[in-house]
């Protein structure tokens, strides 16, 4: 169409479904592709998204293999030649929809590429408007997006927390654990994360306030370990981690403690999950073990700015992110995730906001 301008638009593409740990080689950085800066004429209820920020989440990782038992509901699932999708930050170039108009700021689903014509919306739940400016952009890839929400979920919805819990969180230095070990402070809870190195549990005990934490890697029994800090046993843990650590938590709980499970990704990659032993300490215990997921709680997430924004403005709640700049940079940082090189929240920088 006469006046329309169209660009090179950089895009990580899916090269095949992927099978065992994610490699770069499975993703590939092209720069073939242009997009108009207009939607279609004939597409309704569309946003064109500059992307900003890219979210590397584990999750992603399903969206990227082809699993029937795997799949997730609200989720649009990758194939072979086309991007990646996840969550990020954006601004709207131009807009079809009556929900949103050029220049807002939103946070959401979108596809991996420098701008993403979507279509696919449900307003407030796949692409939420950023009202709250005054805090880093960035941070709606994980305190005040998915993690952020996963992690209010967790712990105020699924466990709900009472003064003095002794809780445990896996994978504490993460997105989402080194939220739920700040949230369990603030409720007066004693707090234990696990981490993979000495300098995330470094950043646990002096940065993110944790009572305690140990480097799992470094332990040769893990049940012994988590007598050690939990000699009356644990009230409440938190579990993004699966095989040995779980097996061990589970001796080591107090009867009527309760678990909450939104990952386990030991166990992601492995050709046959890690059996566990110790299963029978759930009756024995009489453990209440609940499984969730982001997905069903969309709903609390103007309570949870209501929570977490003044904790934020006050510093009385810190966030840890890892950034790496360029979209080429995305596929190392996505699969770094797995070996945990990232330190903190792990995030691709896009490009500026438009004024």
């Amino acid at each position: 169409m006469a006046g329309e301008v169209a660009v090179r638009n950089k895009q990580v593409i899916l090269r095949d479904y992927v099978s065992g740990f994610p490699k770069e080689s499975d993703m590939y950085v092209t720069t073939d592709s242009t997009v108009s800066l207009k939607v279609p004429a004939e597409t309704r209820n569309a946003v064109l998204l500059k992307n900003l920020y890219l979210s590397c989440d584990p999750m992603m990782q399903f969206l990227i293999r082809n699993n029937s038992q795997q799949k997730m509901r609200k989720y649009v699932y990758c194939t072979p030649g086309s991007p990646i999708r996840g969550y990020g930050v954006s601004q709207v170039v131009d807009s079809s929809h009556p929900e949103y108009k050029q220049g807002d700021l939103v946070w959401g689903l979108t596809t991996w590429e420098e701008y993403s014509l979507i279509t696919d919306i449900v307003p407030e739940t796949s692409l939420v408007k950023i009202h709250h400016t005054d805090v880093p952009l960035s941070y709606y890839t994980g305190l005040l997006g998915m993690a952020g929400k996963t992690a209010y979920a967790g712990f105020f919805e699924v466990c709900p927390p009472k003064k003095g819990d002794k809780v445990l969180v896996s994978a504490a230095s993460g997105a989402v654990g080194q939220l739920l070990g700040q949230f369990a402070k603030l409720a007066g809870c004693y707090v234990v994360g696990s981490a993979g190195s000495k300098e995330k549990v470094d950043l646990l005990k002096n940065k993110l306030g944790f009572d305690e934490a140990f480097n799992y890697k470094d332990e040769n029994d893990l049940e012994a370990a988590l007598k050690r800090y939990f000699p009356e046993g644990i009230d409440v843990y938190f579990e993004h981690v699966g095989g040995k650590l779980f097996d061990a938590v589970l001796l080591n709980m107090k009867e009527h403690g309760r678990i909450a499970v939104c990952g386990m990704i030991s166990q992601y990659n492995l050709p046959e999950p890690e059996p566990l032993k110790n299963l029978f300490q759930i009756a024995l215990k009489r453990l209440n073990i609940h499984g969730f997921t982001h997905r069903d709680y969309d709903h609390i997430v103007p309570k949870y700015y209501e929570f977490v924004l003044p904790y934020i403005r006050e510093g009385k709640i810190v966030y840890v992110e890892d950034i790496v700049e360029g979209i080429e940079n995305g596929p190392a940082a996505l699969v770094g995730l797995f070996t945990g090189r990232n330190f903190g929240k792990q995030v691709v920088a896009v490009a500026p906001p438009r004024p």
